[in-house]
């Protein structure tokens, strides 16, 4: 019997896949757009960009059902993204989004708040829905600018889990400004 590989984002060829996917969607800006006006992961799964992603990504490992439903979110998120910016002083790929929305804005002088707040930031640990998860993952890449690293933010996503809430949340409350305590 075949043991069975899963997908992972730590293989350098996935990483190159996934990223030249998302450039080959600026010359494409139809599937972009198409994916943008997307309102969940069910519409997602019925556009062709996601399927090339899929067919993509298929070679490096299996992709189970539960996983193809998330991958329909990366896909999404992803096209919302404006510019791949790796953390460099996160290396660790489980951690990278978290640092950057731990982070304050870069833009307007130093900032001493992180640019997704700790109460936005436990929100998003709690959901377990896709299509919230959906909806919440484009507004935290707003949130950012558009500017974050996708592939961090796809490992995320694709394997959203307690495991990954607890990275998350490990590095999240590691580099965040602290939080003002009002009333104490």
């Amino acid at each position: 019997m075949e043991q069975k590989t899963y997908l992972t984002f730590s293989q350098p060829e996935v990483c190159v896949a996934l990223l030249s996917w998302w450039k080959e969607l600026d010359t494409a800006r139809g599937d972009r757009a198409a994916l943008r006006q997307c309102h969940n992961p069910l519409e997602v799964a019925f556009t062709p960009a996601f399927h090339r992603l899929k067919m993509r990504l298929e070679p490096f490992g299996s992709i189970s059902p539960d996983q193809m439903d998330r991958l329909a979110i990366v896909a999404g998120v992803l096209s919302h993204v404006k510019e791949n910016k790796t953390e460099d002083r996160e290396r660790n790929l489980q951690r990278s989004f978290a640092v950057q929305m731990a982070s304050p804005p870069s833009k307007g002088g130093p900032g001493k708040k992180a640019c997704v707040s700790g109460m936005r930031f436990r929100q998003l640990l709690k959901i377990e829905d896709p299509d919230k998860l959906y909806a919440t993952m484009i507004r935290l890449v707003r949130l950012l600018g558009g500017s974050v690293d996708m592939v961090s933010l796809a490992a995320g996503i694709y394997w959203w889990n307690e495991r990954t809430k607890k990275e998350w949340a490990y590095a999240y409350y590691e580099h965040a400004p602290s939080e003002e305590k009002q009333g104490v």
